[in-house]
């Protein structure tokens, strides 16, 4: 959830961490802070609610200056988002300073403690308990930073990962993770950057390290890097390079990350499949998941679990597995996932769905899953991240940064990496004939066209939106593998416009939902060619008679829905299987200009993040 990043070296610290904070952003944006150590060691804390534009605007008033310091934007869990709750807090004697993205699960115990021990408390968050916590262990055992911080993380129990500055040695940082992520950049003339992502670092390196669970880093200008276990066992950092490009971070002439990343939606479905597609020679390859296709072949059950978007690609992955590899799927709530006692054995493959790879649920499912002896798979879009790291194999989506907090292109990305592995593994089964499955990649490889020419109806798009971007609520109905485009639609509609929205399989809207329905219910309904057309076709006309709007999403040349419909977007023909990658489109777009008409912010939605990394 909340971003953090920090810089030591030869350079002014503030603007830099200050940037990092703007990029970091979509992780959290209730309020932010930064503390800097100016060269006489003072320590001076800027900590403001609200976006970073209003910490900076704060900070321009007072001393900022100073080569070492320590920025947070937050998403509030423990107090309210203020000035007193913002990141980073201090030790009661001013000598430290920490940020902290996560949860500490024990704080309660642990703050009873301290406050028994004379420490006063003035914030309501977890985090204030870290660092009262590491300046007891730092006097009484009369220990440096780094040790004080190794000793009070074996007595925390949650998440975290965080950033300690001591004026103490202001040549020196130190960080640790535990279920949070945590990278650190490796600059030039001894400098070195700290960060939730990459995305503050790319421009100053790409060298990096990527913290694992229970490991402490500490960097300093004379000593260089060093990490080490909370049992205190020395490891060897592992360095690598970073691919991203720093015009993928930036918004290019878009008015927003989401408007750019809905329109960068050809390329990363194309990106998606290069290299593991061709039509001319017929197959599909993913080299992630190659030794594993065997098992994944004979597999008699998958397991997809996921959260939010990447659960409703779960959803047309289960359509996809079941109907052309004919291998059961069963799609999972992550956050449900691992609470209620699940059967798990050693036969079962379990693929984990993720944009970030870092979502805290996921994790803990995947966690789970392992224990028991499952396959481990992963689908997610950042190299490097946890889920990368902790399963057996998987793939990227290689979709790039996706800055806004509502995904889009992660989504399509999502369910063009599941369409390839299903094809792959049906192929592998021989579930599919040469015919059915060269037509099938075929059509696959024209998505982004067909996906460019949908773009290109945005006049289309803006006159519906236009039409109800006052409405308060809105149903989203589709079925087979449309089923879940809808749910995504009402989504969201829903996240970024803050219209209530439902989605269902239109066959459900007569137990229930029918009953909401009336002159002022736009009804979003996906009606593409399909084995379920004639039915759909049915659901509209009772929309009809109880008369709600019909949006409808059809396909090129339909005129049965296109006559009885209020309004409809027409989407290229293709076939059935691939029919989600472009029935999603027309309701991303009405989502965004509905968003922006009724004047809300678009790429940072009230209460939201982009990274779930807490439960």
């Amino acid at each position: 959830m909340c971003g953090i990043v920090a810089y030591i070296g030869k350079e002014q610290a503030f603007p830099i961490i200050l940037k990092g904070l703007k990029r970091l952003e979509y992780r959290g944006y209730d309020s932010a802070g930064i503390a800097v150590l100016n060269d006489d060691s003072s320590l001076n804390n800027y900590k403001r609610s609200g976006k970073v534009s209003e910490l900076e605007e704060f900070a321009a008033q007072h001393d900022s200056t100073g080569t070492v310091g320590i920025g947070h934007t937050r998403w509030a869990t423990h107090g309210l988002p203020n000035n007193i709750n913002a990141h980073p807090h201090v030790s009661s004697d001013g000598e430290m300073a920490l940020i902290h993205n996560g949860i500490i699960e024990n704080y309660d115990s642990l703050r009873e403690e301290l406050m028994s021990r004379g420490y006063v408390f003035k914030s309501e968050t977890d985090t204030e308990v870290l660092i009262h916590l590491i300046d007891d262990i730092k006097k009484n055992e009369q220990v440096k930073t780094a040790e004080a911080v190794r000793i009070a993380l074996n007595s925390v129990i949650g998440a975290y990962a965080i950033v300690v500055l001591s004026k103490d040695n202001p040549n020196q940082l130190v960080a640790a993770r535990k279920s949070s992520p945590l990278v650190v950049g490796i600059g030039k003339d001894g400098a070195f950057y700290l960060a939730s992502d990459a995305t503050p670092i790319i421009e100053y390196t790409n060298e990096v390290v990527y913290m694992e669970d229970e490991e402490i880093a500490v960097v300093d200008r004379n000593d260089g890097l060093r990490i080490f276990s909370i049992q205190d066992k020395e490891k060897v950092p592992y360095i690598q390079r970073l691919e991203l490009k720093l015009e993928a971070i930036e918004k290019g002439g878009y008015e927003h990350f989401m408007l750019k990343e809905i329109h960068e939606q050809p390329r990363s479905i194309k990106d998606c499949f290069r290299g593991r597609l061709n039509v001319d020679e017929g197959w599909v390859k993913l080299g992630g998941i190659k030794d594993y296709e065997s098992k994944l072949a004979k597999a008699k059950r998958i397991i997809m679990v996921a959260c939010g978007t990447s659960w409703h690609a779960a959803l047309v992955g289960e359509y996809l597995f079941e109907d052309l590899a004919r291998i059961p799927v069963e799609v999972e709530y992550a956050s449900e996932f691992r609470y209620r006692n699940p059967i798990i054995d050693e036969d079962d493959i379990v693929i984990a769905i993720s944009q970030s790879g870092e979502t805290a649920d996921t994790l803990a499912a995947l966690n789970l899953a392992k224990s028991k002896g499952a396959t481990i798979l992963g689908i997610c879009n950042v190299v490097g991240s946890s889920i990368s790291r902790i399963t057996h194999a998987g793939s990227y989506t290689h979709a790039g940064p996706e800055i806004g907090v509502a995904s889009t292109k992660a989504f399509t990305a999502q369910v063009t990496v599941l369409t390839l592995m299903a094809l792959s593994i049906a192929r592998k089964k021989g579930n599919l004939d040469d015919t059915k499955f060269r037509r099938i990649i075929t059509e696959l490889e024209l998505i982004p066209d067909k996906v460019a020419k949908i773009l290109e109806q945005s006049e289309k798009h803006e006159e519906i939106s236009a039409v109800y971007k006052d409405a308060r609520n809105a149903l989203y109905l589709g079925r087979g593998n449309s089923f879940p485009v809808a749910l995504e639609g009402a989504l969201k509609l829903k996240e970024i416009s803050y219209i209530h929205a439902e989605g269902y399989p239109a066959a459900e809207m007569k137990h229930g939902p029918i009953a909401l329905i009336d002159e002022e219910m736009p009804v979003f309904v996906i009606a593409t060619k399909g084995p379920s057309y004639e039915k759909v076709v049915s659901n509209i006309q009772e929309v009809k008679a109880r008369k709600g709007k019909i949006i409808a999403v059809i396909t090129e040349g339909d005129t049965q829905v296109k006559a009885i419909a209020d309004h409809y977007i027409e989407i290229p023909d293709t076939d059935e299987n691939l029919a989600p990658l472009l029935a999603t489109i027309p309701l991303q777009l009405i989502s965004y200009y509905v968003a922006v008409m009724r004047g809300a912010n678009v790429d940072q939605p009230r209460n939201l993040a982009k990274s779930v990394t807490v439960e």
